[in-house]
């Protein structure tokens, strides 16, 4: 029987984080890197990623920063193959890249903002899955991680966004939703083949900017989450080592949520 050290660790194991360079992919990268796990550090910013896969190096296992693009068919193609070249093999898949898209009301927002959300988001983690499959069967016990949000399980509280420059626009919360059920289909359909498919939850989690910003946005928001605040990055690096891990080997399919209690109500 494995200790828990043996079950929570990831050496050897070669991982790739798209938007891996944001305000929450880092974080993820970093849990990664700490268990063991070489990492893939992906995003259009090849600078960023370049710069967090050298802070990882530094203290970890090997990193390694590309550029990948999960809107486009041959950048996820190009950077799947340049992990493979560095490590040989893919065993984990987390799917954070978001494009934001237009955080205007229903009424306002034109119809090709809402598809190209669904394109940018939706077909990107499906597209992403697709592309590193193989790799992941090979592996014997691949994992995916698609990070959805609480706000692809309930709607928003829209007086929190009445007074605020933000909105939480509904293609972010369609497109969330779709994550979760694109999760629990390829988890069945993965199941056989020794590749676990999981889904993370977090909210919320403004970025600092966000904070700088919008104080009386951010106190609304601490206001609606039982804990009484808001998330800090540092807190899904638990959710990700645990899906990524030998210490979830019998959890597919599931949707773990990390919002201060939030879905709650």
């Amino acid at each position: 029987m494995p200790t828990t050290a043996e079950l929570f660790s990831l050496k050897d194991r070669v991982a790739l984080v798209t938007g891996g360079a944001g305000h929450l992919g880092t974080p993820m990268c970093e849990a990664l890197a700490e268990a063991g796990a070489h990492v893939i550090v992906a995003s259009r910013d090849e600078r960023k990623c370049r710069t967090v896969a050298e802070h990882l190096s530094a203290s970890g296992p090997r990193a390694l920063g590309v550029r990948l693009d999960v809107g486009d068919e041959a950048s996820i193609s190009a950077g799947v193959a340049a992990a493979l070249r560095e490590f040989g093999r893919l065993d984990v898949l987390v799917n954070n890249a978001y494009g934001a898209g237009a955080h205007r009301n229903p009424e306002d927002m034109p119809l090709e903002v809402f598809e190209s959300a669904l394109r940018g988001n939706v077909v990107a983690y499906y597209a992403m899955m697709k592309a590193c499959l193989p790799h992941l069967r090979a592996s014997g016990s691949g994992a995916v991680i698609n990070i959805a949000s609480m706000y692809g399980i309930v709607s928003p509280h829209f007086d929190i966004y009445r007074n605020s420059a933000f909105y939480s626009p509904v293609h972010y919360h369609a497109t969330k939703g779709a994550v979760l059920q694109v999760t629990r289909y390829m988890a069945g359909y993965l199941a056989r083949d020794g590749v676990r498919v999981n889904a993370i939850s977090p909210g919320a989690f403004p970025s600092p900017a966000v904070q700088a910003a919008e104080p009386a946005f951010i106190e609304e928001l601490r206001r609606q989450a039982p804990m009484n605040r808001i998330g800090q990055p540092h807190e899904l690096k638990g959710a990700v080592l645990f899906l990524a891990s030998a210490a979830s080997s019998f959890v597919t399919g599931q949707n773990l949520v990390v919002d201060g209690g939030w879905t709650i109500w």
